[in-house]
């Protein structure tokens, strides 16, 4: 998206009515490039003048997802056809067969007999179909302020400033007539948790423990906190880069959960049960996500579970134990003493207590949606909300305001409590994404109608 007058310190690209878009994105995960490739998709099939112009805005300076667990035999928890347009268009040359043909690997993919890739491959996958749409979205530009455009009385458009770090910081100012947020999460860790070169989220695990393996100083002792997934991973992975050491897992429950993958509980991730979800009551929705939370939070794939305990065992056998599991615990205080680590874990049950000293601890306690004032300051303020301050959302994925906005805002992501267990998840993006692109057509043409009408 090159830029359109302007001058070194701000760049304004809406001087004429052609620079407004459409749509602009917040953000370029798989979420928002699942919505570019449907915007992509469609631009091809109408006239120019019917076309949605369209942008993203993305603050890393090129492609990435999850970069930091990218464990090189951790596999994907999701089908491979529930790719970034498989759900909504089979026929798409977007879709991950289409990206194996073209790295030569459909064959031997189809002879692994798995549903589930190679995360890293999964990661390719994404960069590959993000190059093709290169051309919609603008990396290293941070989004530092969003603000509504008042017409007539009317909010209209949003103007966003987007700041380039690469260029000195200088500012540049979109219009758009929607915003689509797809910021992702952000970690979550305990409260008073303060982050050093030894304690970080689980977010960072690959490169931290990168600039470790083979440091001056070993690591004899690392702690991991959290029961799900990624600590389970987590776990295994500092077991395997670091042979001398030994690894803790502190967790509150007794031992790991198995995932519930079973075909009746994972219709909850269809298509149809956002629907469901979406028009049931408030107290129906809160019993939903309560009975299908083992389907994704805190829980682990049984594979896992059976080889770290294997492990546990053969070490025992072996007289050599490395792999500890604190169970039936939490971590009540962390301390600091130059590189050395004094971390306190009380087992709930007595009270009892043990100081573990330690060179890492690593949380993996999971993530949560940024709130939409951290995210749109001011622009929060537009936005409708029920008794329980949480935002109002329509099926369409878009933010109902104050009567005053005709612009729009969409969400993707941090919709739980209105969408269901899969707003965060990759089950339903390539639906989602088609679901606001149909708004997006239709929102456009009822205010074609207006205008004539006018």
């Amino acid at each position: 998206m090159p830029a359109e007058g302007g001058d070194d310190a701000v760049n304004t690209l809406h001087s004429g009515s052609g620079t407004i878009y459409d749509v602009l994105g917040i953000g370029f995960g798989p979420s928002n490039l699942a919505l570019a490739i449907a915007v992509r998709e469609y631009n091809a099939q109408v006239a120019e003048g019917d076309r949605i112009r369209a942008g993203f805005l993305e603050k890393q300076p090129r492609f990435g997802w999850h970069r930091g667990m990218l464990i090189d035999d951790a596999t994907m928890q999701v089908s491979f056809l529930k790719d970034l347009v498989t759900m909504r268009d089979p026929t798409s040359d977007f879709s991950f067969l289409c990206y194996l043909r073209e790295r030569d690997r459909l064959v031997d993919f189809l002879n692994q007999k798995t549903l589930f890739p190679l995360r890293i491959e999964f990661h390719d996958y994404f960069e590959w179909a993000a190059a093709r749409v290169g051309e919609l979205v603008e990396y290293s530009a941070e989004v530092v302020s969003v603000k509504p455009v008042t017409e007539q009385g009317e909010v209209r458009w949003f103007d966003v400033t987007s700041r380039d770090p690469a260029h000195g910081g200088r500012l540049t100012v979109r219009r758009a007539r929607s915003l689509c947020v797809a910021t992702g999460m952000e970690p979550r860790l305990p409260p008073g948790t303060v982050l050093c070169d030894r304690v970080w989220h689980n977010s960072e695990l690959i490169p931290r423990v990168a600039g470790l393996v083979g440091g001056a100083t070993p690591v004899r002792r690392a702690v991991v906190l959290g029961a799900g997934q990624s600590a389970a991973e987590a776990v295994d992975y500092l077991h395997r880069s670091f042979p001398d050491a030994e690894i803790c897992s502190v967790f509150a429950k007794y031992g790991y959960t198995p995932a519930d993958d079973s075909p009746f509980a994972n219709r909850i991730f269809d298509p149809e049960a956002v629907d469901v979800y979406y028009g049931a009551p408030r107290e129906v929705k809160r019993s939903l996500f309560d009975y299908h939370r083992s389907t994704n939070y805190s829980v682990v794939d049984m594979e896992l579970i059976e080889g770290l305990s294997r492990t546990m065992y053969q070490e025992k056998v072996q007289g050599r134990q490395r792999l500890r599991m604190l169970n039936v615990s939490r971590i009540r205080e962390v301390s600091a003493d130059g590189d050395r680590l004094g971390i306190t874990v009380e087992f709930l049950p007595t009270g009892e207590r043990e100081v573990l000293e330690a060179d890492l601890l690593v949380h993996a306690t999971g993530y949560q949606p940024q709130g939409i004032g951290e995210r749109l300051g001011e622009i929060g303020k537009l936005c409708l909300r029920d008794e329980e301050d949480a935002l109002l959302v329509g099926r369409d994925h878009r933010v109902e305001t104050i009567a005053q906005v005709t612009s729009d805002i969409y969400l993707q992501g941090g919709t739980e409590h209105t969408h269901g267990i899969t707003s965060t998840l990759l089950s339903n993006t390539a639906v989602r994404a088609g679901e606001i692109r149909a708004s997006l057509i239709a929102r456009r043409a009822t205010e074609a109608r207006s205008r004539g009408a006018a």
